[in-house]
């Protein structure tokens, strides 16, 4: 596995691993031992979830300001551009994020410590988004950021409007939101 830094503390892009013949290819998209060894993180996930999403679909920017998640998360099909916002208040980075193509063809993988905010948005036909959680979802303690908060400046590679929840559209600004400390 391939680890690359990113310019925010903690947040993690990897590359597997991948065997591939004319058949297809194989990998292994999760193994405790190898992540460990590889980024020094030791993690135990708690929970695994699908996300199937057309075009244009944006979801997030989400968090848990209680029982906070980390993720490891990957595409199967399709493409998405995915984006961690730091929200720790004591970090340097606070506010800033980071992007970066996601695809079922480049087989990339984020790791989204706890105290992030995660966001991605679909750019192709449809995208299979999977992501392992490091704490449960609840709901009590679910929150949203505005995707297009000035003050955090994410560049989507938006051709027209996002498609977007009522939760995201309703989203507080970063300047109004509960982060981390």
């Amino acid at each position: 596995m391939n680890v690359f830094t990113t310019p925010l503390p903690g947040l993690l892009v990897l590359e597997p691993r991948v065997f591939r013949d004319d058949r297809g290819h194989f990998l292994e998209s999760w193994n405790s031992e190898t992540f460990r060894r590889a980024t020094g993180v030791e993690v135990q996930f708690v929970q695994d979830n699908h996300s199937h999403s057309r075009r244009d679909v944006l979801r997030g920017v989400h968090y848990q300001v209680v029982r906070p998640q980390g993720k490891l998360v990957r595409v199967v099909q399709g493409a998405v551009f995915d984006v961690a916002v730091d929200l720790r208040r004591s970090s340097a980075t606070f506010g800033q994020w980071y992007g970066t193509e996601l695809t079922g063809d480049n087989l990339k993988q984020v790791w989204i410590p706890p105290g992030f905010g995660h966001a991605f948005l679909v750019t192709s036909e449809s995208a299979d988004f999977l992501y392992k959680t490091t704490d449960y979802w609840v709901q009590q303690h679910d929150r949203a950021l505005r995707w297009n908060d000035p003050q955090i400046g994410v560049r989507w590679p938006l051709e027209r409007d996002p498609v977007l929840a009522d939760k995201d559209r309703n989203a507080p600004l970063l300047a109004n939101a509960e982060v981390f400390d």
